[in-house]
């Protein structure tokens, strides 16, 4: 049974990635590509990520414009990240079979869909960078900012400047904004974006080209920050150091870090985790503090997706 492993356990928390939505935006399959090269290793932190969590992935959501070398449309001529509302399986087949999947899990009370990422490639803007939704709960909005900031924080070609959160109308059919009001105040919906060309690190330096390989290090390091996403959340509570390198020219914007099951607000929130010494450390690298101005991090952005 193609879902056996996932009932079998008292809860699973789940993560669902999907790519090349839009056949021309190569860079995502490259991004994946990371992503599962990475999940699969043996290196020390693939093996407690999947000692705790499940990962779906589907690497390629429109295989026929991909064949036809479509850049945006499916073999029907539609852009199917407009038609996660009401996906027809005969039209639509793929996101049809991928939406089903995830109201399954939804609907099933022993899995909690955690996170959903949809990867694509941007044609006019720097580095990577990621779109969030809206929402009206304060704690909700802030929880959502934790992943990208942490991802700042890993890879070098990630900018937290470039994210945004919005709810542009014209993004309505899109798998972040629809599933974003699907699932319930734990998941997070984000579409990954990565440029086409290049990413700038801080202060003067040229931009750098991307390369397959630089892609799929973004892959990577998407990968790792989950595990400094659980580590907060004190799911995975194995002494694995922290990520070495850390960032601050592009993560210099400041969030507030609410952990699971508290009560909103709180100004000091890190000291009485149970989390290792070095992860504390981090988090104090981090610089995580109350943000009384949340709502001044909300922006209305155009992108590739």
């Amino acid at each position: 049974d193609l879902y056996l492993s996932l009932f079998l356990w008292a809860e699973q928390k789940v993560v669902f990635i999907t790519a090349r939505v839009h056949p021309g935006e190569t860079p995502s399959s490259f991004v994946c590509q990371g992503i599962i090269d990475f999940l699969v290793s043996q290196h020390p932190i693939a093996k407690v990520l999947r000692d705790h969590l499940v990962f779906k992935i589907a690497p390629m959501l429109n295989p026929d414009g991909v064949y036809l070398g479509n850049y945006r449309c499916s073999l029907m001529g539609f852009d199917l990240n407009r038609h996660w509302a009401n996906p027809s399986p005969w039209a639509h087949p793929t996101l049809h079979g991928v939406k089903q999947l995830i109201i399954e899990m939804y609907n099933n009370p022993k899995i909690n869909l955690e996170f959903y990422i949809d990867i694509h490639a941007h044609s006019t803007m720097m580095n990577g960078f990621m779109y969030g939704n809206i929402f009206e709960d304060e704690e909700r909005f802030q929880r959502q900012a934790v992943f990208p900031k942490l991802l700042c924080q890993n890879a070098e070609d990630f900018s937290y400047s470039s994210t945004s959160f919005n709810r542009d109308a014209v993004k309505a059919g899109t798998g972040r904004r629809f599933l974003g009001g699907l699932l319930n105040d734990t998941s997070y919906c984000y579409t990954l974006e990565v440029s086409f060309y290049s990413y700038v690190l801080g202060g003067p330096s040229s931009a750098v080209p991307y390369t397959e390989e630089a892609y799929m290090k973004l892959g990577r390091n998407v990968a790792r920050t989950f595990l400094d996403y659980y580590r907060l959340n004190s799911l995975v509570e194995r002494p694995l150091a922290p990520t070495p390198k850390t960032r601050i020219h592009l993560c210099s914007e400041k969030i507030t870090i609410i952990p699971p099951n508290s009560k909103f607000p709180m100004k000091c929130i890190w000291a009485n985790w149970n989390i290792s010494f070095g992860f504390q450390l981090l988090i104090a690298q981090l610089n995580i503090v109350y943000i009384l101005q949340w709502k001044s991090q909300f922006q209305i952005g155009k992108g590739g997706s």
